[in-house]
């Protein structure tokens, strides 16, 4: 059973490009499926966390917003960070999910129950992924994935009926 699914965030939950204004503030763009998504995951009571080698502001803004509480940024070594996370929440690499797109990302891709990673991620990773979307980072690639964890779970066809669908 999936209890908590980890992100990287550029190239997973954004495009994985890099927008400054002319004053150097960083600016990013979010897929709102990936947020539903996210909150989909969090009503069936699997959490949601980000391991990402990045810190921005844009990025803690959104989740913040997203009411997402297990947060690592600004750093690259993020299998140290996910061990830390396995042992504070008492977890077993088969408990978690994991999506990346990047080298540094395969550590932790080769240890979990489910591992995906978007479309467009550099495709030495996906040689380390269980699961590769059709969408693209930023594209609602997330959404995708978490949709195969509800679904693998048994929760997506309740999920799907409380929309009418």
């Amino acid at each position: 059973m999936i209890k908590i699914f980890l992100s990287d965030i550029d190239g997973v939950l954004t495009d994985g490009k890099l927008y400054y204004t002319k004053n150097g503030e960083e600016i990013k763009a979010f897929n709102v499926m990936d947020g539903l998504g996210i909150k989909l995951l969090q009503s069936k009571n699997i959490k949601f966390g980000i391991i990402s080698g990045r810190r921005s502001e844009a990025l803690l803004n959104r989740l913040k917003e997203l009411k997402i509480d297990i947060v690592y940024t600004g750093n690259h070594n993020k299998l140290d960070i996910y061990n830390n996370i396995k042992k504070d929440l008492s977890l077993e690499d088969g408990e978690i999910a994991y999506m990346g797109d990047d080298l540094v990302d395969i550590p932790i891709l080769k240890l979990v129950n489910m591992s995906f990673a978007s479309s467009n991620a550099h495709y030495f990773v996906k040689r380390f992924c269980k699961y590769i979307t059709k969408n693209k980072g930023g594209e609602g690639a997330l959404r995708e994935a978490i949709e195969i964890v509800l679904e693998k779970e048994g929760y997506l066809e309740d999920i799907l009926k409380s929309f009418g669908v």
